[in-house]
């Protein structure tokens, strides 16, 4: 038997990103239409129209992975990860290419993907069980496993549309998990369990890893694919960029991703560094004592400093430094203008550090965000994606909310 468990030739994936319409209901599709004509008629271009209608979220990718391997796949939004998992699952076909698989596939890609909402638990185990390929008598003899994996058993006859996400997720791994698949896929999912069950489902990829099954992981936790991955994938505009040891790959995307414009301020701002007022050249994590580090402890306090480059003079900067967390929830921001720092001028090249209080934030991975406004947050000058860090508590996670504050407690007997 072959040791290659999945095997990826020259594959790409074209989407449609917008329709041509044929037929024109309202006024302002007529109105629309027409200008689309006007503007290929003159030859015109705008950042809206006139643009391709398609575009590809993978292009010419070859990997292979072996049986055994517990492989990672990482890449910012958009990058192609997803796209990928659903040629592999057979839920999407490719435009060019082939991808084979060796084996069985259990996957879970989206949270309740395969779930009916008005139907119990239990019916939904039946119900995803038979969609990822398992036989009646399979699921019966694993149902009790399965249950027990979940910890649903008080809820397993309530319809589904009641469950949290927590619970979906919790209910779909322990399904795919117990088809016994020999390639199990997943998609970023594991990150709405808590922290208990997230370890829970690293044991078990390493069980399933053990008994020489293989496991490819989609996930922006950079925790979580050191701790199961042995080799990891990097993808970046639909393209392969790199692949190897966890350590050196992560290093390469991190490094990749810093100081890249904002996805949502490319249009306040440009595409091009060079041609904005400010631009943000270096961002630093350091702790009190300024020695650098991307693992803080939960109530750390850190340092961000950052080197900027002004091409022209700016009066009265806003300098805001934000946290977002891996699954892009905004968790805070530091502005100087809110602070009462303030700035009279940006010109030529200088640096700005800002020394956080105690890091509240509940365990997980986090990329800043440098945006540059004037005091009014009229005008934006620069928003940039600096580096990463990791926040570490073994009982703070993304189940507590966004951060924990103690509180203040009484207690009156009667």
């Amino acid at each position: 038997m072959s040791d290659i468990a999945i095997r990826v030739e020259n594959l790409s994936k074209q989407y449609k990103i917008r329709g041509v319409r044929t037929r024109h209901d309202t006024l302002r599709d007529h109105l629309m239409a027409g200008l689309r004509g006007l503007l290929r008629v003159n030859g015109h271009r705008s950042s809206g129209i006139g643009r391709s209608d398609t575009i590809w979220a993978l292009k010419d990718v070859s990997l292979e992975v072996k049986r055994g391997e517990v492989v990672g796949i990482i890449g910012r939004n958009g990058a192609g990860k997803s796209t990928l998992l659903k040629i592999l699952s057979q839920i999407t076909e490719p435009t060019r290419g082939r991808a084979r698989v060796y084996g069985r596939i259990g996957s879970l890609l989206e949270v309740g993907t395969g779930f009916h909402p008005e139907l119990s638990g239990r019916e939904n185990i039946y119900l995803n069980g038979a969609i990822l390929g398992m036989k009646k008598a399979e699921i019966e003899r694993r149902f009790d496993e399965i249950v027990a994996f979940a910890e649903i058993e008080r809820f397993i006859d309530t319809p589904v549309k009641h469950y949290s996400s927590g619970m979906y997720v919790r209910l779909a791994f322990a399904v795919a998990a117990h088809l016994e698949p020999d390639i199990l896929l997943l998609d970023e999912v594991l990150s709405v369990g808590d922290l208990a069950f997230q370890r829970k489902c690293m044991d078990h990829a390493t069980r399933l890893r053990d008994r020489n099954a293989t496991v490819v992981f989609v996930s922006h936790n950079m925790f979580a694919i050191k701790a199961m991955c042995n080799r990891v994938m990097y993808l970046s505009d639909g393209q392969l960029c790199s692949e190897g040891p966890p350590e050196d790959v992560i290093q390469l995307y991190e490094k990749d991703s810093r100081l890249d414009t904002a996805p949502w301020a490319q249009g306040l701002v440009g595409p091009d560094p060079s041609r904005r007022p400010i631009s943000v050249t270096d961002v630093e994590v350091l702790d009190e004592d300024r020695q650098p580090r991307t693992v803080f402890d939960y109530g750390h306090r850190m340092r961000v400093h950052l080197t900027f480059e002004a091409h022209q003079r700016i009066e009265n900067p806003n300098i805001c430094i934000s946290f977002i967390r891996s699954d892009n929830v905004a968790c805070c921001t530091f502005s100087a203008a809110l602070d009462g720092f303030m700035i009279p001028c940006l010109s030529g090249q200088g640096a700005v550090e800002v020394l956080t209080p105690p890091i509240k934030l509940v365990s997980d991975l986090y990329t800043i965000h440098v945006n540059i406004w004037d005091r009014e947050f009229q005008r934006l000058y620069s928003a940039q994606v600096g580096t990463t860090f990791h926040v570490r508590d073994q009982v703070l996670n993304t189940h507590f909310g966004v951060f924990h504050e103690p509180a203040e407690w009484s207690y009156q007997p009667e």
